[in-house]
């Protein structure tokens, strides 16, 4: 695998960025484009910027190059988003990694209440979420509202004018992205791990690594907003048995993490103590730990 890559022009380690802003990316050229230019437009502080270029056979890997602002990092072929992230994290300058999918459109002042928290935490060992506004939700810790499903039909007014009244509360455990850590954590954890590549099931793996060195304070901030066109090139791609592979690595299913250990979804009310977990889904965890031996071992 030959990785190609370049650190900004604008990059100076003496400007004050606040965040990197990690974004893989998968011939997604208009939506990357929208994405990139909501972060610049919406942003109430300067972040660094920058895009893992999956082959890029859509032309993005030539307009991402004639961005001066822009740090990157390119591969010819699709390698995944666990990889794309761990590539992008090599070129980051700035105590704090965020990691942003091409199919989002970063709110107005989106970043200032993930930074207020921050401050507010004062300690490393935090895992952050921004809020997602999707059209049809893919959890309970997003919003239900349709703004639309591609640039072409995008009513960014409609979304400017309504996104900072729909309902919602601070919640429980932070997993999914647009997500924040610090350099420090992310590095002792070593980052996504590609056993689960290209990436189904990455997202809570992560977060159970955080939570295996003492991270509890797993926070989605209704406040920073983002609308998500929902998970374009997961659509696309050839899915990997993540299911089995969390559970062959961590003796519990996803869903456990979710549900006992993040509590994903629920009011938020401090940083988390694992709940006991009920028998009945200790005798399914057993189970499923027997299935994924079987599947991963025909697998290998």
């Amino acid at each position: 695998m030959i990785i190609e890559k370049k650190q900004s022009n604008s990059v100076n380690h003496n400007e004050a960025f606040t965040f990197s802003i990690m974004i893989p990316s998968w011939n997604n050229l208009q939506f990357l484009q929208l994405c990139i230019d909501s972060i610049k437009r919406n942003s109430a502080l300067k972040h660094e910027i920058i895009v893992h270029v999956n082959e890029g056979s859509d032309g993005t890997i030539e307009w991402v190059r004639a961005q001066e602002d822009i740090s990157y990092s390119f591969s010819n072929k699709n390698i995944g988003v666990c990889y794309a992230l761990n590539s992008c994290r090599t070129l980051a300058s700035t105590e704090f990694l965020l990691y942003m999918n091409d199919d989002m459109y970063a709110c107005p002042n989106w970043d200032l209440p993930l930074f207020e928290e921050i401050n507010k935490i004062g300690h490393k060992y935090f895992f952050l979420s921004a809020t997602a506004i999707e059209v049809i939700k893919q959890s309970n810790c997003s919003i239900e509202k349709n703004y639309g499903t591609s640039p072409q039909n995008f009513n960014e007014a409609l979304l400017l004018k309504e996104f900072n009244e729909l309902p919602m509360q601070d919640w429980q455990g932070a997993t999914w992205p647009p997500n924040i850590v610090h350099k420090d954590i992310w590095d002792l954890v070593g980052g996504y791990s590609i056993e689960f590549s290209p990436g189904m099931y990455s997202d809570p793996d992560f977060s159970m690594k955080l939570w295996n060195i003492g991270v509890r304070y797993f926070k989605g901030i209704e406040k920073s907003r983002v609308y998500h066109f929902g998970s374009i090139s997961v659509k696309r791609i050839k899915k990997n048995k993540g299911y089995y592979t969390f559970i062959n690595k961590w003796g519990i299913t996803s869903s456990t993490v979710s549900k006992y250990y993040l509590k994903r979804g629920e009011k938020f009310d401090g940083p988390l103590e694992k709940s006991i977990i009920p028998f009945k889904n200790r005798i399914k965890n057993y189970f499923k730990i027997l299935v994924s031996t079987i599947v991963i071992g025909k697998n290998r």
